[in-house]
């Protein structure tokens, strides 16, 4: 099959969506089809039309941004030719395209999915409310044009807005987990030079630096995690500087983070190899996500193969990673205190056990192996129906 996947922003753009979208599309070229993406140019350090891991990635010039979206003058024309060109379409939103990408797949008799990641709030104020106001109106647009709607869970699912007005359609895939093995030594490496010495609990982040992430819950919760573990540290894995549409939240945070500075230390974008040597570092990797712009947290899973228990709010989907595998605990949305207690719990070295689960049992059931098939699957049942 040639496969279309369509999306705002992909590599080298960091977030669960573009790395969802990335190792779906090298799932697909493995499995032997012809996969296109096509996305903003919007990192002139990148080219507009090149070949990367087997996946040919087309980025169409953006001549301006509107909050978190982009303006691409030539993204139609392009969409247009692109669809004529592939068997099948696959569209991931949030996407102010969507829609119109939609359209023409129905037009020219392609059969076209839509991934629905999560849910689009932008910050306060009246422009990011019609913005997104604009946006959901697309979405939707796109859910009626679509052949199939994927979710990640039936959980989020059934608490989605959106998702509920097209349950005839809906086909829930699990996300693609995957992880590199590396060897003690370089688990050990990195301990070393982030001066990992054993001498307290380490706690985990990875994400944005971004208000829907609730790094301020974390903060909050430090106090009294401190009190029993004085030695305590934080490691936030992710971009921290210069988030798109996040400067006023990171300015907001700032106090915050100087009072605690020598217990939290950012670690910018890790590699999947750091990753991999990240996760077996720490006692516990909190997701302290506040609204359903979070719908499942890839990174629980990730660390879950490593050996290490999550802590995740209660939201929809979020939630699931624990609940499917017992590797942790699940703390009410914005609540420090319950997140304190519960970390106090997990890195309990007396009761961590209880929370530990082999990694083939985890890696039975996420893989991006197992998300690509499924995808394959669909495709093929909506083109024999074509």
């Amino acid at each position: 099959m040639k496969i279309l996947i369509v999306l705002t922003y992909y590599r080298p753009h960091t977030s669960g969506l573009t790395i969802y979208a990335e190792r779906m599309a090298r799932g697909l070229v493995a499995r032997g089809h012809q996969v296109t993406v096509l996305t903003s140019h919007f990192n002139r350090a990148t080219p507009r039309d090149a070949l990367e891991n087997g996946v040919r990635v087309v980025r169409a010039p953006v001549l301006f941004r509107v909050s978190k979206g982009v303006i691409m003058p030539t993204f139609g024309w392009l969409a247009t030719r692109l669809v004529r060109e592939h068997d099948v379409v696959s569209l991931h939103l949030p996407q102010f395209d969507a829609a119109g990408v939609a359209a023409r797949a129905r037009l020219m008799g392609k059969p076209n999915v839509l991934t629905y990641h999560c849910d689009l709030k932008l910050p306060p104020g009246l422009f990011n409310w019609l913005a997104n106001q604009v946006v959901h109106v697309m979405n939707r647009l796109a859910g009626i044009l679509a052949d199939r709607v994927v979710a990640y869970t039936q959980d989020f699912a059934a608490h989605s807005p959106f998702l509920c007005s097209f349950r005839h359609k809906l086909e829930v895939i699990p996300p693609p987990v995957e992880l590199p093995e590396v060897g003690a030594g370089a688990v050990a490496a990195f301990a070393k030079i982030h001066g990992l010495d054993g001498t307290g609990p380490v706690i985990g982040m990875a994400a944005r630096l971004a208000a829907e992430k609730g790094v301020e819950v974390l903060l909050n919760a430090l106090p009294r995690v401190l009190e029993v573990y004085p030695q305590a540290r934080v490691l936030f894995a992710g971009q921290y500087r210069d988030v798109l549409g996040e400067e006023a939240y990171a300015r907001r945070l700032a106090p915050l983070l100087k009072r605690y500075e020598e217990h939290w230390k950012f670690l910018g974008v890790l590699n999947p190899q750091q990753m991999a040597a990240f996760y077996p570092n720490l006692d516990v990797i909190v997701v302290p996500s506040l609204n359903s712009t979070e719908s499942f947290g890839l990174v629980q899973v990730e660390a879950m193969l490593c050996g290490t228990p999550s802590i995740a709010s209660n939201l929809p989907g979020v939630r699931q990673p624990v609940l499917q595998t017992g590797m942790g605990e699940i703390v009410p949305v914005g609540d420090s205190t319950a997140l304190a207690e519960a970390i106090l719990r997990v890195v309990d070295r007396e009761k961590r056990q209880q929370y530990i689960r082999p990694r083939e049992e985890i890696a039975a059931r996420f893989s991006t192996a197992r998300t690509a098939e499924a995808y394959e699957s669909l495709f093929l049942n909506l083109l024999e129906r074509k």
